[in-house]
This record gives C-alpha cells, sequence and structure tokens, in this order.
C-alpha cells in the first residue's frame, strides 16, 4: 500500500490576528510540530497546504521533505484539498488527512487507522476518540473525484457523514486533540501537560502495511 499524509494549513486564522501556523509551540512553530509528527509517520509521500502566509511559513518553518501546494483562496472559502490532490502521487491508494494546527495527534493514532483501513478497499476511515471523532482520517482513491468537488476543506466532514460510502471508525486514545481557533484554544494547548518524557517508538508496529510494508527504511525523512 502507498499513502500520501496531507496536512492541511492553508486556513487562515482572522481571530487571532497572526498566522496560527507560526504560534511558538515546545521549541518549535504550530506547524513545525504537526509537520514533525506527519514525518514520524512515515508517509510514502507527504504534502503540505498553504495560504495567504505561505511566504512567512517558508520564511520560519522547516518543509523538509514535504511537496508544499499553495491555496492563496483557502481564506475566501475555496478547499486547499483539491489543488493538493493535482500533486498526489499516482500511486497513492489513498491519502490520511491531518491539521497543520493539532500537534497533539500521534504517529501511533496515525499508523492504527492505516492498519485497519489496509487491505480490502476501505473508501473512508475516521478516528474515534473517546468525546468523538476527528483526525487524522483517510480517504481511498476511489473517493478523489468526490473531494474534488469540496468547497471548503471542512466539508470532508459531509462527505463522511452522507452514509453513500462506508466508514471504517479506529479507535484512538483520549479525547480529540486540541486544534488552534482562538486565543483561548491556544492558551490551552500550551497549558497541557508536556509528554516529552513518553518515548515515542522510532518505527512504527510491523502490523502497519504499506507499499510491500512500511520498513524502517520507508520510515526515513524524504526530500520530495
Amino acid at each position: 500500500m502507498f499513502v500520501t499524509g496531507l496536512v492541511l494549513a492553508a486556513e487562515g486564522s482572522p481571530q487571532l490576528g497572526v498566522p496560527r501556523q507560526l504560534l511558538a509551540y515546545q521549541g518549535d512553530t504550530l506547524l513545525g510540530a504537526s509537520l514533525e509528527i506527519a514525518r514520524d509517520c512515515g508517509f510514502d509521500q507527504l504534502i503540505v497546504t498553504l495560504g495567504t502566509a505561505s511566504e512567512q511559513v517558508r520564511e520560519r518553518v522547516d518543509l523538509d521533505g514535504a511537496r508544499v501546494v499553495e491555496s492563496p483562496h483557502a481564506d475566501t472559502g475555496s478547499s486547499s484539498i483539491v489543488p493538493a490532490l493535482d500533486v498526489v502521487d499516482r500511486r497513492t491508494d489513498g491519502i490520511v488527512v491531518m491539521l497543520g494546527d493539532q500537534p497533539g495527534v500521534t504517529s501511533a493514532t496515525v499508523w492504527s487507522l492505516v492498519a485497519e483501513v489496509a487491505g480490502p478497499s476501505t473508501p473512508i476511515g475516521v478516528s474515534r476518540y473517546e468525546n468523538g471523532r476527528g483526525n487524522p482520517c483517510w480517504f481511498g482513491r476511489e473517493l478523489f473525484g468526490e473531494l474534488r468537488q469540496l468547497r471548503h476543506d471542512q466539508d470532508i466532514w459531509g462527505v463522511i457523514d452522507t452514509g453513500r460510502h462506508p466508514v471504517t471508525d479506529v479507535d484512538a486514545v483520549g479525547n480529540v486533540p486540541l486544534r488552534v481557533e482562538s486565543w483561548g484554544d491556544y492558551e490551552s494547548l500550551v497549558a497541557q501537560p508536556n509528554a516529552v518524557d513518553v518515548e515515542t517508538p522510532v518505527v512504527p508496529p510491523a502490523s502497519v502495511p504499506t507499499r510491500g510494508r512500511i520498513t524502517r527504511r520507508s520510515f526515513r525523512r524524504r526530500r520530495v
């Protein structure tokens, strides 16, 4: 299985007055920390979408290993997923959608999601936390045509909830990780206990198959 990770970071932050992607977080930026988690997932391809703050983000965030897709109209409601689909590798079996302002998602959650949707074709996979559904989400290649019709990135939940496609809910630990849409969200995020003393595995469980099978080689950073 060939898996593409898609980190959505094009949405603006009018309530904050500054690009949320560049807010400080554990010695990095919010987007930088989110991308580091995405790199740890060892996707066969990694894509990140950027919006009107693209120039500032490029100056301050390490985008190594990610294919950058410009989506300057995301602030006015256009979906950044649509242009991202244009650069998805033709070998891709599906995409894992993550958010650039949600650094609390873990690579283990992504690996569990991919493990559940691998094998027989699964159109949609959703992480099911203790307090409801959340990202990351999986969309198989057969859904790409429908995703191209999205008007807003958040409309992926409409695709999930229509009932037209089978949805696999995959258990995830804890509550839906916080994302930053207001200063209150940011204050809550940075106030959370720092889990740096928790050791994160270098490679995913062997049960998570991708193209050929995810290995240490495929989990190293890649330059795109």
